[in-house]
């Protein structure tokens, strides 16, 4: 299969990642309100009365062949725990990043990070023959550095004055990513991290 950005739908044994749709809406709202994770100022969630945005963005960046955006939904109860997307697609060089990911909190230190992870890593080096897939985090988010370090990525870089956000704050990126090559490494890995669950 080549890499695109048609909405796909990767299941899982926890976790299915179904492709985001504008009557997700109500679902992601309650789902971010499990820890009022947009307090948290260096990350992407969205607030109650941003959500809508937020969604129209996504599927506008899908539109666009940037990104393809999923919820997360929990197998065991049919509910939307989260979200996440493939993003910065660039189909010619194969290479794209997995960001905008964020989960509700009672979700949170369970087997449905370590899942998705393994379903969209898998997908995007099985199925999309990528070569390269990157991760990006705020240098102020040392949870999220070290849930990306516990799969396998490297560190490649810090992007310094990256971005301005939408509070005025300049933000430094820090860069990860897991080559092609090291793939079935971090395969076996994320596999074992997942067995602990089991």
């Amino acid at each position: 299969m080549n890499m695109h950005c048609k909405p796909i739908t990767i299941k899982g044994k926890h976790v299915t990642l179904e492709p985001l749709k504008q009557h997700h809406l109500a679902d992601i709202q309650a789902a971010a309100a499990d820890g009022e994770l947009w307090k948290l100022f260096f990350t992407s969630v969205p607030s109650p009365d941003n959500t809508q945005n937020w969604l129209n963005i996504a599927l506008e960046m899908q539109q666009q062949e940037k990104a393809l955006p999923f919820i997360v939904r929990e197998n065991a109860t049919g509910q939307i725990v989260g979200a996440t997307r493939y993003c910065n697609m660039d189909i010619n060089n194969k290479r794209l990043e997995i960001g905008y990911t964020w989960y509700a909190q009672r979700v949170q230190r369970s087997p449905v990070n370590t899942e998705c992870k393994l379903l969209l890593l898998g997908h995007a080096f099985e199925e999309f023959g990528c070569i390269a897939v990157e991760f990006r985090t705020d240098w102020f988010n040392r949870r999220s550095q070290a849930a990306i370090e516990r799969l396998g990525a490297k560190r490649d870089a810090i992007l310094r004055n990256h971005m301005i956000l939408p509070d005025g704050r300049i933000r430094d990126t820090v860069v990860y990513s897991i080559l092609n090559s090291e793939w079935a490494g971090v395969k076996k890995n994320l596999q074992y991290m997942q067995s602990k669950y089991e």
